[in-house]
């Protein structure tokens, strides 16, 4: 008769112990224990060296081979027919590696894959696991995307085995895993979603990727911490790692890479959630300032670069009288921290007063800037709200501020100035030191900017 024994696992670094501890002893990280069960198979050794090599994907010994450019397989990317996704993959997807997706409930990564999945089964075989929908529901919103191709292949599992065994049948090209966090192989007792179940079951669809150059995309839920659920370790076992990023109230979504082996992590895609899907922002600087407004105080244009595009994002800012003592300082879009700096910054080295204010700080669109290069624009935004000062529409900042108020120099100053000026931007402030070797478009005004003092010039009030 099998024993079953009880022990506790942590999520971030599977360290076990026989019992709870608030505090991980391996990787320090708190409340990350979860119990699981196992059952002891130490008296089945035949079922435990079946499993070992059902795991590993091989049926006997493998041997060294000499390291032979000429026969190695040529792993070639495909194309996902969605070029935003392409670029934060690094070209497409590569031939046998393994993709993560994350993000929230209900942002919109079961339909993007099914767009994905009907655009590469136009040339590829696809199969899509799903262990959420029924076949019913993928089909109606299958039908809501105009999704119809002979090549895509849908399958309701959650058996990790049998899933493996419709793989030989089908030889798909591209497998979709649609959760992994539903995903189950019977020889583990513990239950589904739990460390032990996600990392066994991602090692199957990992070694299945590696051995036949199955490329496999998985999906994975997050937490209320907004990390990827489950043990850390299945970011580490994966080759790309991607965010899927947004407000589910508004209709812009970004995809960003944390983990890339074929390509940059710096690269952002952007889409806009319509009601016949996904549908790819080719140029988002244009849709961020589509509605900017007119004459108002408190905003301010900003160029950063995420990857190789530069993208204008418009920064609010309004800063309103408080009765209270300790005023409210509130960001969304832009580190919390990093205001605080550039306030301190402002009522030290400007005088102005923002200790009786209340602060908000907001960028448009539900954009996440995490670039510097913002801080110059911010600090303009802020000054233009206690002064109830509008800033002059043609105006874009671009700079990183110090603590004694310098301007320093950013990268890629060219790049920014060439965007800004194709929208519309007049005058541009830049960092003293890079104004000089910048390249100026015609009719574009570059205005060099050493502190916070000399863009106080701009919002002087007019002589009469």
């Amino acid at each position: 008769m099998k024993k079953a024994r009880t022990v506790f696992v942590c999520k971030e670094c599977d360290y076990q112990s026989a019992k709870w501890l608030g505090r991980c002893p391996s990787c320090g990280a708190w409340n990350t224990f979860e119990e699981e069960t196992y059952e002891d198979t130490t008296a089945e050794p035949e079922k435990k060296t079946a499993r070992r090599l059902f795991l590993s994907g091989q049926n006997e010994e493998t041997e060294p081979q000499l390291l032979d450019y000429e026969n190695l397989p040529a792993y070639l990317r495909t194309d996902t027919g969605m070029v935003e996704f392409d670029r934060v993959l690094g070209g497409g997807i590569v031939a046998g590696s393994v993709v993560l997706l994350s993000g929230e409930p209900g942002i919109g990564k079961s339909t993007l894959l099914l767009q994905i999945c009907n655009s590469i089964a136009k040339t590829k075989k696809v199969l899509y696991v799903s262990g959420e929908e029924s076949v019913g529901q993928i089909s109606l919103r299958a039908k809501r995307l105009s999704v119809k191709s002979e090549n895509l292949y849908v399958l309701t599992e959650t058996d990790a085995g049998k899933i493996i065994k419709h793989c030989e049948k089908q030889k798909p090209d591209v497998l979709v895993i649609d959760s992994i966090q539903t995903m189950f192989h019977e020889d583990s007792t513990s239950i589904p979603g739990s460390a032990t179940q996600i990392r066994e079951c991602a090692s199957i669809f990992i070694n299945k990727a590696k051995t036949d150059g199955t490329s496999v995309l998985l999906v994975g839920h997050v937490n209320k911490e907004g990390s990827i659920a489950g043990p850390k370790v299945l970011e580490h076992m994966v080759d790309t790692v991607l965010y899927f990023e947004g407000e589910q109230r508004q209709n812009f979504r970004v995809i960003r890479a944390m983990k890339n082996r074929f390509g940059s992590t710096n690269e952002i895609g952007v889409f806009e959630m319509t009601d016949v899907g996904l549908r790819e922002v080719e140029n988002p600087s244009e849709a961020l300032l589509a509605d900017r407004p007119v004459g108002v105080s408190g905003n301010c244009a900003v160029c950063v670069i995420e990857g190789t595009r530069p993208i204008i994002a418009e920064i609010q800012a309004l800063a309103t009288a408080t009765i209270f003592p300790a005023p409210r300082r509130m960001t969304a879009g832009i580190d919390y921290n990093r205001m605080a700096l550039i306030l301190a910054v402002l009522e030290k080295r400007l005088g102005l007063r923002f200790s009786g204010s209340d602060v908000y700080l907001n960028v448009i669109g539900g954009l996440h800037i995490d670039e510097t290069a913002s801080d110059l624009g911010v600090a303009l935004a802020l000054i233009s709200s206690i002064r109830d000062i509008p800033i002059p529409d043609d105006v874009m900042c671009i700079g990183e501020l110090g603590l004694s108020g310098e301007c320093r120099a950013v990268s890629r100053l060219d790049w920014r100035v060439k965007e800004g000026a194709r929208l519309g931007f007049r005058r541009i402030f830049v960092p003293a030191r890079g104004a000089a070797k910048c390249q100026v478009p015609d009719g574009v005004k570059v205005i060099p900017v050493k502190s916070v003092f000399d863009i106080l010039s701009l919002l002087a009030p007019e002589k009469k």
